[in-house]
């Protein structure tokens, strides 16, 4: 967001850093998306369909693709041609509107799965929610809205013992399933790896692949989610991080046990081991894992709900512009 004073209501409509947000895309696109998109189509190739992946990438940043970098779209799209690559349905602005209007959060979906079909040519199958926010009720609604599966956080106080590499079915649904990420696992790749500090450092391809290998639960899925500018951007080229992922499936598949496969695919091939009730929200968000890093004081609180109070005021004008201004500012 540019620096918006008092003295520029009612007077300065833009509130997006033009400037600014190209240049970090910019930053981002030559650091991670493109030699990583890279070195993902090689592996693809080079387990001639073996390799697989998922991504949820928000209308937002595809909407920023397409006007600053579409190079980097490109890089996406050939991933999406080899079939091996899946696209997740999401709200299309990475929005908390499920808390404060379903008619938003709806709305936002349909676009998100239109842009997913636009570009890549996919019916998203896969529901993952903004910073993997999730409970019992979402999971509901995303049913209603035709997914077959949906990822959270394998947070401890959500599963009470359990292990976070079965799948699971949502308490009260017969038909959609539930993914749960690994945390620990994907953390040590997205925080921990180039911490010389860490009992394990350094952090090399075969050991990870061993730590795996020690999880014999019979039909589990061990899920790793992690923000993709983990390659590149979090952990710099320089630490070994694009190395670490071109030589992980390798060291994964020599256990002919184990195999990739994309969430949908995942949730085909799999039946809940159990029923998981989570009736109140939680996220991947910090080490509360709930919804505090975005409501968690009065001032975050009121913001947001002055925001959403604008609802009928925006609609009402019938001005596309205006409407997709108003989302933007949702964006977490």
């Amino acid at each position: 967001l540019r620096p918006y004073s008092f003295f520029d209501i009612g007077n300065l409509h833009a509130y997006d850093d033009e400037d600014n947000n190209a240049k970090i895309l910019n930053k981002i696109a030559d650091k991670c998306y493109l030699p990583v998109n890279r070195i993902l189509l090689d592996l693809i190739n080079e387990y001639r369909g073996d390799f697989r992946i998922a991504f949820s990438l928000t209308g937002v940043i595809l909407e920023q693709l397409e006007r600053y970098r579409p190079d980097a779209l490109e890089s996406f799209k050939r991933l999406a041609a080899t079939g091996c690559v899946e696209f997740l349905g999401e709200t299309y602005y990475h929005s908390l509107a499920f808390l404060f209007s379903p008619r938003e959060f709806t709305e936002q979906v349909h676009l998100q799965e239109k842009k997913i079909r636009e570009l890549f040519g996919q019916k998203p199958l896969t529901f993952r929610y903004t910073e993997l926010i999730y409970s019992n009720e979402l999971a509901k609604l995303a049913e209603d809205l035709g997914y077959q599966v949906i990822l959270a956080e394998g947070a401890d106080k959500i599963l009470a013992g359990l292990s976070p590499n079965f799948l699971y079915r949502p308490a009260g649904l017969k038909k959609m399933k539930l993914l749960l990420k690994n945390y620990r696992l994907s953390d040590d790749i997205a925080f921990r790896f180039s911490n010389p500090r860490w009992s394990e450092y350094p952090l090399l391809a075969d050991k990870f692949a061993h730590w795996l290998h020690q999880i014999k639960a019979r039909d589990g899925v061990i899920n790793l989610f992690m923000d993709y500018e983990t390659f590149g951007e979090h952990q710099w080229q320089e630490t070994g991080i694009l190395e670490f992922l071109k030589v992980l499936p390798r060291e994964i598949t020599r256990n002919r046990d184990f195999r990739f496969l994309t969430p949908a695919e995942a949730a085909k091939s799999h039946e809940p081991a159990a029923a998981l009730d989570v009736p109140a929200l939680t996220s991947w968000a910090d080490t509360e894992r709930d919804l505090s890093a975005w409501l968690g004081n009065t001032m975050q609180k009121d913001a947001s709900r002055t925001l959403y109070d604008m609802e009928a005021a925006c609609r009402s004008k019938k001005d596309k512009a205006l409407l997709h201004t108003w989302r933007k500012l949702q964006t977490s």
